[in-house]
């Protein structure tokens, strides 16, 4: 059985899959990022590490089959098929009120981490660490003088990725409300996710 699960632009959901569980993160209208986290259940305090994720598999970005770890080395989610262009980042943190503000942004502007904060305390869990995101179908691409450029994401509507559960695990997914970059081609539009 599939369970459906619908993020609307700007917003982010929080989700529980068990070892083995696999779930899908699908954009539906392309160009559109997911900043995803994921947790241990019984333990929020160990959660999917981007950093040590680059140092054990050696490169920015998993390939097929390799596995996401924990910030105590243990594989949390391995990355199990890309239906996408395969252009993704892990070395960009979530946007944030103060990310928003250094952009010129006045008022309350939604961001990754306040959509992680929120989703985490609805699942009972309020005093969380913000790790770096899994930012998926994100365009960053490394210049040659070393800058991080700044692209809009590359998706086509229905392009997808495919994660599985590698321990039982708390998975957060936020639409990413980037609209002052072109990052989600200015106007963040919403993900789907098919937990299978």
């Amino acid at each position: 059985m599939t369970t459906s699960i619908h993020i609307p632009a700007r917003e982010g959901r929080g989700f529980r899959v068990r070892a083995g569980q696999e779930f899908r993160v699908i954009d539906p209208e392309g160009q559109q990022v997911a900043d995803l986290f994921a947790f241990v259940a019984d333990d929020p305090s160990e959660y999917l590490s981007a950093e040590h994720t680059r140092v054990t598999i050696g490169r920015l970005w998993p390939h097929v089959g390799e596995a996401f770890v924990t910030n105590l080395r243990r594989p949390i989610l391995t990355w199990v098929a890309d239906d996408s262009p395969g252009i993704h980042d892990m070395l960009c943190a979530a946007c944030s009120p103060s990310r928003y503000e250094l952009l010129g942004v006045e008022g309350h502007h939604a961001s990754c981490e306040e959509n992680l904060q929120l989703a985490m305390s609805e699942l009972g869990h309020e005093d969380i660490e913000i790790p770096q995101p899994v930012n998926i179908f994100e365009n960053n691409p490394i210049l040659p003088d070393g800058d991080i450029g700044v692209e809009t994401a590359p998706t086509k509507p229905g392009d997808s990725v495919t994660l599985r559960a590698e321990i039982d695990a708390i998975v957060v997914v936020s639409a990413c409300p980037q609209d002052i970059t072109q990052l989600c081609g200015g106007t963040p539009s919403s993900i789907d996710i098919e937990v299978l």
